[in-house]
């Protein structure tokens, strides 16, 4: 569980760290600020959410600002590439398990809730009342000084009854926290604008890839929209606020804005041609959803919170965050500027976490299983192999850039239908991308895949999270053989759940030989092209037909290897 205001799912907020790198030090853009709520420390600050979007951001600003950090992760491994990891101690925890919240505890003065259920299923409201409840006693029991919490902006006048299901949830977790006992600060905040953020994507896509757009009514209603740097300096600023302070603060940037004119002024910021904007009111935010997930590569399931929430007038009703976190000479960032921001940070593929840093809801997370008696029956396996005529390491730069603007090196239709099915169920489709074009890292979300495994320079392993019958994952691997050449190994492996599991395997078996064989084919030309220090095609234009020196699909109840 993890999340932001408006513009995350399940296991992630939205909007964290400042669009400078981490560990760049003070300065006018970076989210460490002066004054009472942000000078040195050296408290112990617990991070739930550390691998999501806001999570992977403030872990590194509260480490240059002197605070020593301490992560709750259910799985640690998933934090151990992040550029701050060697700086922050990293523990095994869920917020929803009291058990594992006891030791993680152990001597923390801050703790910053980070995290939601949202997208897990109709019940998700009650899981986050439970994980709230649960997190908020283990606090109190262990003599936290601070519980810090960032959640969503509410609209003035409205019944709390009448608001969506997140922003309700939101002000509900943000009631149990302040009732809890330990002195709390609740941050709420609307649009966060930032890199990577899901917010930000979706104003992005909508706007630079419709020149000409049917909008629902909700472009019209105001909001109040804030850079991802200055919610970070009031995250890092409320870990030293006094011991009387316990109640909500709204932030927000300088400018009040509709969403209209969000998406005219990233056009002109863009340098896009103006845009013609048609509001229609027969738009639900159900076909909204559906609307956004169609043009940006943000999910219906994420866009539907997103878009339901921006229904509402959420203007901040006062400032009065500045009498302990004071704002220094040029904040809150006007809009304007925080599009710059974030639109130079992803020019310069500098985008340190992204809305896809969260798992998906709903998304399997399951390992690759190495117990036989775990895969309980059929694990299905195509494996191919592949002599290269290149250095390991020039075979290695492929592998990892694999996905996002690369492609998956074999007949890019048929991962193109495959990705548009998996919109059309509610999944996330080919749109993801990367994080970074060239490195991957634990955890990433790449296409319709998750990097579960990397040993750099030898092995990379993805976990499907494409909607299926059962659970996948796909390896590659460089490595040399027995006789110093190099060799390309890629296994698919599927584990089949129930009847639909095996139909659906076997209907797509056939057209193996034309994805993965190709797949391993072109891997490999497109690295002896690299190595020869010729261009190289990474869909490749050689041919559907799996040739000679791929391995032929294997099938059966083999377990795999580890």
């Amino acid at each position: 569980m993890a999340t932001h205001p408006r513009d995350t799912p399940d296991r992630t907020p939205d909007d964290p760290a400042s669009e400078e790198p981490s560990g760049a030090g003070p300065g006018p853009d970076t989210a460490s600020g002066t004054g009472p709520g942000s000078g040195p420390g050296s408290g112990l600050c617990l991070v739930t959410g550390a691998g999501g979007y806001i999570g992977g951001r403030l872990v590194p600003e509260l480490l240059d600002a002197g605070h020593r950090v301490r992560c709750l992760a259910r799985t640690p491994a998933n934090l151990r590439d992040y550029p701050w990891a060697g700086r922050a101690e990293v523990v095994r925890g869920d917020v929803t398990d009291a058990e594992s919240l006891r030791p993680a505890f152990e001597g923390v003065e801050v703790a910053y809730y980070l995290v939601h259920s949202l997208g897990s299923g109709r019940d998700f409201e009650e899981k986050d009342r439970r994980a709230a409840r649960t997190f908020a006693e283990e606090a109190r029991a262990a003599g936290v000084r601070r519980i810090v919490y960032l959640g969503g902006l509410t609209p003035a006048g409205v019944p709390e009854r009448e608001l969506s299901p997140h922003l309700r949830s939101r002000a509900e977790v943000g009631r149990i926290l302040l009732d809890s006992g330990v002195p709390t600060t609740v941050l709420r905040a609307a649009v966060v604008i930032g890199s990577g953020s899901a917010s930000f994507e979706m104003l992005r896509y909508l706007t630079e890839r419709l020149p000409v757009m049917l909008t629902p009514s909700w472009v019209r209603t105001h909001v109040q929209p804030i850079a991802v740097r200055d919610v970070l300096r009031y995250l890092v600023g409320s870990a030293r606020m006094p011991e009387e302070v316990n109640r909500t603060f709204d932030i927000g940037g300088p400018d009040v804005l509709t969403y209209r004119d969000m998406m005219i002024e990233y056009a002109e910021v863009a340098g896009l041609p103006k845009r013609l904007i048609v509001s229609v009111p027969m738009l639900t935010p159900g076909l909204s959803s559906h609307w956004i997930g169609l043009v940006t590569p943000v999910p219906a399931g994420l866009a539907r919170p997103l878009a339901e929430s921006l229904r509402y007038e959420v203007v901040c009703a006062e400032h009065d965050i500045t009498e302990y976190v004071p704002d220094p000479p040029g904040a809150p960032i006007p809009f304007g500027r925080a599009l710059r921001l974030a639109l130079q940070r992803v020019q310069e593929a500098k985008v340190t976490t992204r809305w896809s840093s969260a798992s998906l809801p709903g998304a399997p997370s399951d390992p690759l299983p190495t117990d036989p008696d775990w895969a309980g029956g059929s694990l299905y396996t195509d494996e191919r192999e592949r002599t290269v005529d290149a250095p390991p390491e020039t075979l290695w730069r492929v592998v990892e850039g694999i996905g996002g603007g690369n492609g998956w090196y074999s007949f890019p239709l048929a991962w193109a239908v495959r990705g548009w099915l998996d919109r059309l169920v509610g999944g996330v489709g080919l749109r993801r991308g990367r994080r970074d074009a060239q490195r991957l890292r634990v955890g990433d979300a790449l296409d319709f895949w998750r990097v579960e495994e990397i040993e750099r320079g030898s092995l990379l392993r993805l976990r499907a999270e494409m909607r299926l019958p059962g659970l996948a994952w796909l390896e590659m691997r460089s490595e040399r053989d027995e006789r110093g050449r190099t060799r390309y190994r890629q296994r698919a492996l599927f584990h089949p759940r129930g009847l639909a599991g095996q139909v659906y395997w076997w209907s797509v078996a056939p057209f193996h030989a034309v994805v993965f064989g190709g797949m391993a084919r072109n891997i490999a030309r497109t690295a002896e092209r690299a190595a020869a220090g010729a261009p190289a095609s990474p869909e490749g234009a050689d041919g559907p037909a799996a040739r000679s020196g791929d391995v032929p699909a294997r099938s059966g109840d083999a377990p795999p290897r580890a």
